[in-house]
């Protein structure tokens, strides 16, 4: 009996930490996303390049 006490202590112990580690991380980690500035094509040759590389 004392070992299965042991291992339900452990177990809600490691929940906890493991939770407690994913909330530091959401609180660290950054949320706003970098500005993409998108270039416009100068001429035709860019813009059929740039569609290809988008794919």
């Amino acid at each position: 009996m004392k070992e299965f006490k042991l291992k339900i202590v452990l177990s809600v112990l490691g929940g906890v930490i493991f939770s407690f580690i994913f909330i530091l991380l959401a609180l660290v980690l950054p949320t706003q996303k970098e500005k993409v500035v998108i270039k416009k094509a100068k001429n035709k040759l860019e813009a059929v390049s740039h569609t290809f590389k988008g794919r």
